[in-house]
């Protein structure tokens, strides 16, 4: 915009009413946010980008597409942007995105985040699920030292479906049944004493459930500590692993001063606290919630919109 035109706007401000100078100035905060939201991305992509299709780097620049630098490959010729490959690809309203964090951050319901975001309800569940998807995948690849695991449950839930296998009931609501049963899902709660945490949801309570999924996270010189389920003392005999059973049903809470699981237990009781606030949450979005508190538990006070964003690209790592 050439300068006098510029002045020619500014002038045109004090003719507007306070309703259009209040559309303005959203317009301008708006755009604003998407500058940063578009800074932060590009700013935090890889030096030498490389084609998300056949993976060569010889590229260049091609225009721009929905405000970010958009590049073609001379290999096979398609274009692609930094968003390109990951699950924000395609998403609108870039301008809300860091107001829709803070939402995630404060654990607010589908509903009220599309609210407080004046966004749709359907746009409000889209986002949730796209953001969620790395966090709700990304597991500590081995834990070291001493090594707590316990199971805790969720009542099983159909929220969301027309179509279902028994008789519906009010949303958070309790099983039929005292205990463990059918009704319950069961998740494989692992964490070391380093604040390292993996959780996984299983079939059933067997070590040919809960073996291959603990297995794989525990290197060889760890010291598993469990309650006094049979399993982990088969799976630890099995692997040649060090361990440490409590026996919580007749009162012992801790061996030797050192070996317990109350540090597990501390942590499903938060978790379980924290998924109070959604009324019971679909079985089928179980891993994603999972995932989310375990971002927020692992980014702890640091947490910001900001962290948010960079952990659904998986880039958390580069700033830490």
């Amino acid at each position: 915009m050439k300068s006098t035109e510029f002045k020619t706007w500014m002038d045109s401000i004090e003719r507007m009413s306070r309703n259009q100078r209040d559309k303005l100035r959203k317009r301008l905060e708006g755009k604003e946010n998407t500058d940063e939201v578009i800074a932060l991305i590009e700013r935090n992509q890889d030096d030498k980008p490389a084609c998300p299709y056949c993976k060569t780097s010889n590229l260049y620049r091609w225009g721009k597409a929905s405000e970010l630098q958009r590049y073609r490959c001379r290999q096979c010729n398609r274009t692609f942007n930094a968003l390109t490959g990951t699950p924000l690809a395609r998403l609108r309203h870039k301008d809300k995105w860091y107001e829709y964090e803070q939402t995630m951050i404060q654990g607010l319901s589908i509903r009220k985040s599309s609210d407080s975001c004046g966004i749709a309800k359907n746009t409000s569940f889209k986002w949730r699920h796209r953001f969620l998807q790395i966090p709700s995948t990304g597991q500590p690849s081995k834990m070291n030292g001493i090594v707590e695991a316990d199971e805790t449950y969720f009542l099983e839930s159909f929220k969301g479906q027309r179509r279902l296998p028994r008789s519906a009931r009010k949303r958070g609501g309790k099983a039929v049944k005292k205990g463990t049963s059918k009704e319950q899902v069961p998740v494989l709660v692992v964490r070391d004493r380093h604040g390292e945490t993996a959780n996984c949801i299983l079939h059933g309570t067997s070590a040919r459930q809960i073996e291959p999924v603990l297995i794989p996270l525990l290197n060889k010189d760890v010291i598993l500590c469990t309650d006094g389920l049979p399993t982990y003392k088969q799976i630890a005999r099995q692997a040649n692993i060090a361990h440490r059973p409590v026996n919580i049903a007749a009162g012992q809470r801790v061996i030797n001063n050192i070996y317990h699981i109350q540090n597990v237990n501390a942590y499903d009781s938060r978790l379980k606290q924290w998924m109070r606030k959604f009324n019971g949450v679909a079985t089928r979005y179980l891993g994603s919630y999972l995932g989310w508190h375990r971002m927020i538990e692992r980014l702890g006070q640091s947490i910001t919109p900001t962290l948010c964003f960079l952990a659904s690209l998986g880039k958390t790592r580069q700033i830490q």
